[in-house]
C-alpha cells in the first residue's frame, strides 16, 4: 500500500495542463495499490455536483478506472471548492473526509487538513469562512440555478485575488501558534493552502500547489517511510 497525498490542483477546464498532469499521476499509480488523499482546492471552483462538463467527464472516468484497480481516493475540502460533496465522489467510490482527519501509518498519527484553518491571523478571510461554509448559507447556495451559482463563483475568484493583492503575504500563512496548537496531539501534519511547500521541523509537511509543469508532493510506504518530492508533467 502507498499512500500519497497532494493539495492545490486548481483544475479547471482554462488549464489543460494541469489536468493532464492529475491523469498522469492517476495512471503512474494505479498499478500499486494506493490510497489518494486530495487535501482541498482539488478544482479551481465547484459550483455543486449538479454542475456536469465534458472536461469533468473525463475526469470522472479517469478516476473510475484509478479505483477500478483497488485503489481508494480521499478528499478534504478546500476554500476554492467546499460545496463538492459525497455525491460526486460516489461516482468513483470516493470518500469525503471531514475538515480534520487522523490518519495512521507505521504507529505515526499524521494530521491531515487543507490548511486554511490554520491561517488565523487573516481575519477577513476566516470571517468569510464562517459565513459562506455555514450550513444554512450552503443549502440555500445549492438550491439556486446553475447559472447564479457559477456567475458567484466568478465573482469569489475576482474578488480573492484583489484582496490578496493588498494583503502582506505573512497574514495569509499559517499562525505557529495554531500549528503548535495541533501538533501538541498528532506527530505529523500536513496540509496545502499556502502554497509553500516545505517541511519544517520534520513534523509539519506543506504540500505543494501545482504549477504548469510540476508540483510538490508526499509519498509514505507503510513502513512509514516519508518521499517529499517534485511530480513533474507534460
Amino acid at each position: 500500500m502507498t499512500y500519497l497525498f497532494i493539495a492545490d490542483l486548481h483544475l479547471s477546464p482554462e488549464h489543460p495542463r494541469l489536468v493532464r498532469g492529475f491523469f498522469a499521476l492517476l495512471d503512474a499509480y494505479k498499478h500499486k495499490k494506493t490510497q489518494l488523499y486530495i487535501l482541498g482546492d482539488w478544482f479551481n471552483a465547484w459550483i455543486g455536483d449538479d454542475y456536469s462538463s465534458d472536461w469533468l467527464t473525463s475526469i470522472v472516468n479517469a478516476l473510475q478506472d484509478f479505483t477500478s484497480c483497488g485503489n481508494q481516493v480521499y478528499f478534504q475540502v478546500g476554500n476554492r471548492d467546499f460545496a463538492l460533496g459525497q455525491k460526486f465522489l460516489d461516482q468513483f467510490n470516493g470518500v469525503l473526509l471531514p475538515d480534520v482527519y487522523t490518519l495512521t501509518i507505521a504507529n505515526q498519527r499524521y494530521h491531515l487538513e487543507h490548511g486554511d484553518a490554520l491561517c488565523t491571523d487573516d481575519v477577513s478571510y476566516q470571517r468569510f469562512k464562517r459565513i459562506i461554509r455555514h450550513p444554512l448559507v450552503l443549502g440555500i447556495l445549492k438550491r439556486t440555478p446553475l447559472s447564479f451559482r457559477q456567475k458567484l463563483a466568478q465573482g469569489f475568484r475576482k474578488k480573492s485575488g484583489s484582496a490578496k493583492q493588498n494583503k502582506n503575504y505573512s497574514i495569509m500563512d499559517v499562525n505557529e501558534t495554531a500549528v503548535q496548537n495541533v501538533l501538541q496531539q498528532t506527530d505529523f501534519l500536513i496540509h496545502g493552502h499556502t502554497h509553500r511547500p516545505q517541511i519544517h521541523h520534520k513534523t509539519r509537511i506543506v504540500l505543494g500547489d501545482w504549477r504548469e509543469h510540476d508540483a510538490m508532493l508526499l509519498e509514505i510506504l507503510p513502513n512509514g517511510q516519508q518521499n517529499f518530492f517534485k511530480w513533474t508533467y507534460t
